[in-house]
């Protein structure tokens, strides 16, 4: 590997650590020429499929597109980094594991709800408010039951999404 300060055409691994995860090793490298020290991140590349848009349009995959949408769904949300780490391999995984070399976006999608689903209620119906373009409010009030019919176990872990008064209202 060439040196990043001085060009210099090898550099030699001092020290290398496998991360916690265990999939990136980390390598300290040292410039002979120059001296200088810097480190290198080793990780598996994997093929992911393409992403089929709703327009036909075909894109690669992009893990950072993903990590965004994490992000926006789970904005103020009191769910750890590690969590969020978690459900974004989780999503690759499973497109990894599908064996498919395109995949409609609405399968990613589908896949990022069901892991908010997991993470957060609140994230899961931020996301699925945009995903599935709700319209009105009867929208929300339909997908906030379903997710209350889905996730009787979570009772009691989150508070409400719906005040007790609210089902009588409608």
């Amino acid at each position: 590997m060439h040196c990043p300060f001085c060009q210099h055409e090898d550099t030699r691994v001092i020290d290398s650590r496998v991360s916690e995860d265990g999939s990136t090793i980390r390598r300290r490298r040292e410039c002979p020429a120059c001296g200088e020290r810097f480190n290198t991140f080793e990780t598996a590349e994997l093929k992911l499929p393409a992403i089929v848009k709703s327009d036909g349009r075909r894109e690669a995959f992009d893990e950072r597109k993903l990590r965004t949408s994490f992000e926006r769904a789970l904005q103020k949300r009191p769910v750890p980094a590690a969590d969020i780490e978690e459900a974004v391999r989780a999503v690759i995984n499973g497109l990894r594991l599908s064996g498919e070399r395109e995949l409609p976006s609405l399968r990613v999608g589908e896949l990022v709800m069901a892991e908010l689903k997991k993470l957060d209620q609140v994230a899961y119906v931020r996301f699925a408010s945009v995903y599935r373009k709700f319209e009105d409010v009867q929208a929300f009030r339909e997908e906030i039951e379903r997710l209350e019919r889905d996730l009787p176990g979570l009772e009691g872990l989150q508070l409400s999404l719906l005040e007790p008064g609210d089902k009588a209202r409608q």
